[in-house]
């Protein structure tokens, strides 16, 4: 089928989060989601006996049949993909499928990370199995990844286009700005941009204040027929396009340019042409900011400034509260939270910006919502979009 023929058939129904934040002693990302998966299910205006396919991922093994069991339900089918951060945007994708098949009708997607309170993120990344590339090739020569290799992109880019820390650093101040609208928001406090200069280098050029939280979240989403989602209590947020592309697992040796190879640019322009709309068109946009550099790059390649000048772009609070682009608008996981993977996240401050619950921080007339998000080390690219009619 064309994929433009999917265009506003399947909606997000029901949202809910859990753990946000700091987990507490005893919690599981197992049973934090599912206490998401209860909320965005209640939320829908669905019971659980409704939902026959589940969507689930974190570092685990068959997580799908593991949300499966925990929540006693009985799904026709079940999907696990992981593909890095964006999995979860890749799982809506699967979903709408799925349905466009005929093998489901109520989708459950979810997400959960216990990291902060495991203690298991470092910054050096986990350990690798030495029979993986990245076992082989990376970790034994002491490379913090995936810190180093955004860190090298970011000099590329200094060097090929002159873009300065203060650029990267207005990604974060807007971003702390979005967080202090948002009442749960990890990091609320003042940041300046000396502040942000003075913030100790991690992985030279990126400082501290570069790289994204170490927290702990859960999120789930229920998507269903647009038809079907008419007759729930929420108002409907219908997938309208979204293209993706994979081309490597987390050892990006085999490309030619950590910047312009091109695929992002191609991915944005596919899922806008599905959406039918413009660029001129998008009301507010989600870039997955892991790093700073990645908010850059991302608005240069998705064709909102010419390459080279996103420093330009999001100079004097252009992408802050009060700017003229809305961007990153729950605080990104920059200054909100990241709790392992952001894709959840992004979807859930999507939906409720479009449905207009967005609280200090709504985006007035929002009706659109382009998200952009990638995956493991400049493996995986998912634009998607989605809309309501207002």
């Amino acid at each position: 089928m064309d994929p433009k023929a999917l265009r506003g058939r399947y909606a997000i129904a029901g949202i809910g989060e859990a753990g946000m934040g700091k987990a507490q002693p005893g919690d599981t990302a197992l049973s934090l989601q599912c206490e998401a998966a209860r909320r965005a299910i209640l939320d829908a205006g669905l019971r659980p006996r409704d939902v026959d396919a589940v969507f689930a991922h974190w570092d685990d093994r068959a997580a799908g049949l593991l949300v499966t069991e925990y929540m006693g339900l009985a799904p026709r089918y079940v999907d696990s993909t992981v593909v890095g951060g964006q999995s979860n945007l890749t799982h809506v994708a699967h979903a709408c499928a799925a349905m466009e098949a005929g093998l489901c009708d109520v989708a459950l997607i979810t997400y959960g990370s216990t990291q902060r309170l495991d203690r298991s993120r470092a910054r050096g990344g986990h350990a690798q199995d030495a029979r993986l590339p990245s076992g082989q090739f990376v970790q034994p020569y002491g490379m913090l990844s995936p810190i180093g290799f955004y860190a090298m992109q970011a000099r590329l880019h200094m060097d090929r286009y002159g873009t300065r820390a203060e650029d990267l650093g207005e990604v974060a101040l807007a971003a702390r700005r979005w967080a202090q609208l948002n009442p749960d928001a990890i990091a609320r406090g003042p940041l300046s941009m000396d502040d942000y200069l003075a913030s100790p280098l991690v992985a030279d050029p990126l400082r501290k204040l570069d790289i994204c939280q170490v927290t702990d979240s859960a999120g789930a989403v229920v998507l269903v027929r647009s038809s079907h989602a008419e007759d729930l209590p929420r108002k409907p947020v219908r997938v309208e396009g979204f293209a993706e592309r994979y081309i490597q697992h987390a050892t990006p040796f085999g490309s030619d340019d950590w910047i312009d190879n091109g695929i992002l640019a191609d991915v944005g322009r596919l899922a806008l042409e599905r959406a039918g709309l413009a660029r001129k068109d998008i009301d507010l946009v989600q870039i997955y900011d892991a790093f700073t550099i990645g908010v850059l790059i991302g608005l240069e390649d998705l064709g909102f400034c010419a390459r080279g000048e996103s420093g330009a772009f999001v100079k004097d609070g252009r992408v802050a509260p009060g700017g003229s682009f809305a961007l990153n608008t729950s605080g990104g996981g920059l200054s909100f939270n990241h709790g392992g993977m952001f894709g959840m996240p992004l979807l859930i401050e999507s939906v409720r910006q479009l449905r207009g619950d967005a609280g200090a921080r709504q985006v007035r007339g929002a009706r659109n919502c382009l998200m952009q998000a990638g995956g493991l080390v400049m493996s995986a690219y998912m634009v998607m979009v989605l809309g309501t009619d207002g």
